[in-house]
């Protein structure tokens, strides 16, 4: 192995349940890359709220135990396996897609999820592109149908996926209504694209947002938190329009009868369940983003791998998303 080492520190989950299941170990083999595959060092992974959800065992796709969560990584090629033309070691990278977990000094991707990094971007900005930005396209264009001229409510703004979004909605031509929960996530949707925000914290944000895009409503709404606001979102949409559902926490009582005068619709979004010509798309949107210099992620809090259930927690009961969560490996 070109690293000279055997095993590494990652972070292992032997059993479903809250953060502390989360165990860092030093002693975990180091994965080989097969054929078509490459060893990425690691050195920023994103954290999604879906990794929570996992790891508590409530979401429908359960990894085999024991496992190494993450799957946005940004790192160095330190080797390929057999058949890899693309890249070589040393290259700078990003993936959204990790074989063996990105929690961890060293993980296997397979080499149709790797491309490369941008010298404008650096590590931390690197891994907040996988995930986030792949899923805000997809919501928007491969499933939510958006068009130039529209407007789209991103509901909780302030986070990864809320980032992206602003960022790639505004520049195809939509306007860009946003929520957070803080001044600061506030100010940050407003300076990464949105034409308004909104405080979801203020008894009165759902009338402002109704004046705001007038009778015409809401186009699209790309929805992080669907069991508090689903209700609310089919009460704000124009005729035609569309709920993007991208997180959800729980169960949530709706009326069918707010879809059917305005014929809207509600829909699930999971990168899961994207097929390769549609991360095929995505990821060429994300390069040409980043080479025209619209897109820029935005990298929030930081923590070291022996704090990942501290992370864990924040990432689910902190007051208000401010960018991109991150662990940082080396």
């Amino acid at each position: 192995m070109a690293t000279g080492r055997a095993v590494m520190r990652a972070v292992r989950v032997f059993e479903f349940g809250g953060p502390e299941v989360l165990k860092l170990q030093s002693n975990v083999s180091l994965p080989v890359p097969e054929a078509n595959q490459v060893l990425i060092k690691v050195h920023a992974c994103g954290i999604n709220p879906v990794e929570t959800y996992i790891r508590s065992g409530t979401y429908a796709r359960k990894p085999a135990l024991p496992y190494t969560p993450g799957s946005d990584v940004a790192g160095v090629i330190e080797a390929a396996g057999e058949h890899v033309t693309s890249f070589k070691n040393g290259d700078r990278v990003f993936t959204l897609g990790t074989i063996s977990g990105g929690y961890a000094e060293y993980t296997v991707a397979s080499v149709d999820t790797v491309f490369p990094l941008s010298d404008k971007l650096d590590f931390k900005e690197g891994a907040a592109l996988g995930i986030p930005y792949f899923t805000a396209f997809h919501a928007l264009f491969q499933k939510g149908d958006a068009k130039a001229g529209e407007t789209v409510l991103v509901h909780g703004a302030s986070g990864g996926v809320g980032i992206a979004t602003c960022q790639i909605a505004r520049a195809y031509g939509l306007k860009v209504l946003g929520t957070a929960g803080t001044v600061e996530g506030m100010n940050l949707v407003l300076k990464n694209g949105a034409h308004k925000v909104f405080n979801h914290r203020k008894k009165d944000y759902l009338t402002q947002i109704k004046e705001t895009a007038g009778e015409e409503g809401i186009n699209i709404i790309i929805e992080m938190l669907a069991n508090v606001n689903l209700a609310n979102d089919l009460m704000l949409l124009a005729k035609g329009g569309r709920v993007m559902i991208v997180g959800s926490r729980g169960p949530i009582e709706i009326n069918p009868r707010d879809t059917m005068l305005k014929e809207s619709s509600i829909r699930g979004i999971s990168l899961f369940a994207a097929s390769k010509e549609q991360l095929g798309e995505c990821a060429a949107l994300v390069l040409a983003g980043i080479e025209a210099g619209w897109l820029k992620p935005a990298t929030g809090p930081e923590y070291p791998l022996e704090k990942v259930a501290e992370a864990h927690r924040d990432i689910i009961h902190s007051q208000g998303a401010l960018g991109k969560m991150l662990l940082l490996i080396c």
